[in-house]
């Protein structure tokens, strides 16, 4: 059975370290824990799904893959049926930032016994990101890829020291946009950033509009320190990136 992965599960999956036993937290169909084992890139996997439809469909690949002596389905809430030995590499793709920080905070004894975290959330990153900092991970690698007019940002976290990281932003900015996403000045970044600021801009123009009201006011100053924020992660991408369209 030769998988397929979109371009959004191929980018996490080069983010898996070779080598790992790997543990997919809601696998879906389990389509990246078999292209893994296919390509002799991990030697075994967990592919669990809270769902189980999604796990039946996972069990029904694997089997015509022929691999059901290497990844083993389980139907689980999070990382409540995991064993703190059993995994090397957890990835959670395709979830909210809350239920990411929900899994890892009741999962903590056995996020924390991992070699690696690879996160994919479909939003709140801003919070994963203080989240992960307050649990004293290191942020080791960032990604960002867009796909059927969708951008995906995701990151490899471990509890292990990582590299000195040049600070070259605010906190703010880094927490709300990705350090290592802006020191390597990430061309997708780069391309939802700006389109940002002209969805901020005519969001703006369109305040500027209505008529004096402190819910406009208030609003207002909301979309002025977001688009304060999205101009500072520009200036990284050189003066000629910053649009501010005042």
């Amino acid at each position: 059975m030769a998988v397929h992965l979109s371009k959004r599960m191929e980018a996490l999956a080069r983010m898996v370290t070779p080598g790992n036993r790997l543990c997919d937290v809601g696998c879906d169909h389990g389509f990246l824990p078999i292209y893994l084992v296919e390509q002799k890139l991990i030697p075994s996997a967990l592919a669990m799904d809270i769902g189980e439809g999604p796990l039946l469909a996972a069990k029904t690949h694997i089997a015509e893959a022929g691999l059901e002596t290497v990844i083993a389905t389980r139907r689980s809430d999070g990382l409540a049926q995991v064993k703190e030995d059993e995994t090397d590499t957890i990835l959670i793709a395709g979830m909210g930032g809350g239920i990411v920080i929900h899994i890892l905070t009741e999962g903590r004894s056995v996020a924390r016994m991992a070699k690696e975290l690879i996160l994919q959330p479909q939003s709140e990153l801003e919070e994963v990101r203080r989240f992960l900092f307050s649990e004293n991970y290191e942020l080791l690698q960032e990604d960002m890829v867009l796909e059927d007019g969708k951008y995906y940002p995701m990151m490899k976290v471990s509890q292990q020291k990582a590299a000195e990281q040049t600070k070259i932003l605010p906190q703010e900015v880094a927490d709300a946009f990705g350090p290592v996403l802006l020191q390597k000045r990430h061309p997708v970044l780069k391309e939802w950033l700006e389109r940002e600021l002209r969805t901020t801009n005519s969001v703006i123009e369109q305040l500027s509009a209505q008529p004096d009201h402190e819910r406009i006011r208030n609003r207002m100053q909301q979309v002025n320190c977001k688009k304060t924020l999205i101009l500072e992660a520009l200036k990284n991408y050189g003066t000629e990136s910053v649009q501010s369209d005042d």
